[in-house]
């Protein structure tokens, strides 16, 4: 298929690495892995995290490993003895070796590259991206480039790959190391439904992961009138907890139930008179008329009690939403509040501490938070 040209290219951090790493000598397969020294604001989202819809849609090539794994949740695996018909079974995706045209040119040419389409399960504004080339050691690929396209629906590869869909340079081609984390920095203020990333010329890639902030479509959530105000795929965020030491507080927002213990947001146990916390932002300034706090697969260890408050903005004073309410383990609580209540920011407090699974916060827009919805999505689609 052919490739349409980049547009409005955008300028993006250098990685720090560079060169295949050494062969796989035993023991720990992380001990020499070469990670990125960063720290990301916790609002970011993965915003190609597999568990909010994202998929690869399509792949020139998957010769050795499948183009879905890129996308898998947590740090790929390594297993030295699995091999299987076509080589070494790898944990990422990897294309064959490219080659030349005869004997007399058996390189390939220097554009020659490999490519695969992501789609992003919520669409928005991508701030870094992280091409993860882990246990590629050798067989990695020696530059990445990184582009992104935003269409409305669900266009098909050949749509995508199309003249009528224009796309945005977001990494330049640069050189990657193996068996590392190379991490980029991305300055192109627009909302982006997919990404494309190219392997030059040929090789494997672990993961990819697209570091962003959510930008949902209004014209969706105003058509549903009611949703739950704080997911992350409608554009709700986790501003700050008070601890993190199991689990990250983003998981109390994802898609769905929980599905095991540590797809949730659980603390350390207090020896203090305190109490844990998250601080959300909603999608935007919204009526509020139903809760619901969800403790699943938290049998020993659920927090307590818990309580919400509400504040209308970030110097606003907090108001409570809802009373201190006792908690059961491994249980979904549907919860109304004494009275529906207008804010941006919620907090949820825990008692004295433990985890929830996840916290739904059903209302709709009010119609100045609806208009400045609109109003971001228009300037970011420009």
């Amino acid at each position: 298929m052919p490739r349409t040209p980049a547009e409005h290219p955008a300028p993006a951090g250098d990685t720090s690495f560079t060169g295949a790493a050494e062969p796989y000598a035993g023991g720990d397969p992380y001990a020499d892995y070469r990670a990125a020294a960063h720290t990301a604001p916790a609002h970011w989202v993965d915003l190609a995290d597999r568990r909010l819809g994202s998929g690869v849609v399509a792949a020139n090539d998957e010769f050795f490993a499948d183009r879905e794994n890129l996308l898998l949740p947590g740090r790929a695996e390594f297993h030295p003895g699995s091999f299987g018909h076509k080589g070494k079974v790898m944990d990422g995706w990897e294309t064959r070796r490219r080659r030349g045209g005869s004997a007399g040119r058996p390189h390939p040419l220097a554009d020659d590259h490999d490519w695969a389409l992501i789609r992003l399960g919520a669409p928005g504004v991508v701030r870094a991206v992280v091409v993860d080339t882990a246990h590629f050691r050798g067989n990695h690929p020696a530059a990445i480039s990184v582009e992104a396209a935003s269409a409305d629906g669900t266009p098909s590869p050949d749509e995508l790959l199309g003249p009528a869909v224009k796309w945005t340079e977001l990494v330049p081609r640069t050189p990657v190391g193996g068996h590392a984390e190379n991490r980029f920095t991305v300055r192109a203020e627009r909302r982006f439904t997919h990404l494309r990333l190219n392997q030059h010329p040929d090789g494997g890639v672990a993961r990819l992961r697209a570091y962003g902030e959510v930008v949902p479509d209004p014209r969706w959530l105003g058509t549903l009138g009611t949703f739950d105000l704080v997911a992350l795929e409608n554009g709700g965020r986790v501003e700050e907890a008070s601890d993190l030491f199991y689990s990250p507080a983003v998981n109390t927002i994802r898609p769905g139930r929980a599905r095991r213990m540590d797809d949730g947001w659980e603390t350390r146990r207090r020896r203090d008179r305190g109490n844990d916390w998250i601080r959300y932002r909603l999608a935007e300034r919204a009526l509020i008329r139903a809760v619901e706090i969800d403790t699943a697969h938290l049998k020993g260890n659920s927090a307590g009690w818990a309580s919400l408050s509400l504040r209308d903005g970030p110097h606003a004073p907090w108001t409570d939403l809802l009373p201190r309410t006792r908690l059961e383990p491994d249980t979904a609580h549907r919860l109304l509040p004494p009275e529906p209540a207008i804010g941006a920011e919620l907090r949820l407090d825990v008692y004295p501490d433990g985890g929830i699974a996840r916290l739904r916060v059903f209302g709709e827009l009010t119609p100045d938070g609806a208009a400045r919805l609109a109003e971001r999505h228009r300037e970011l689609s420009a």
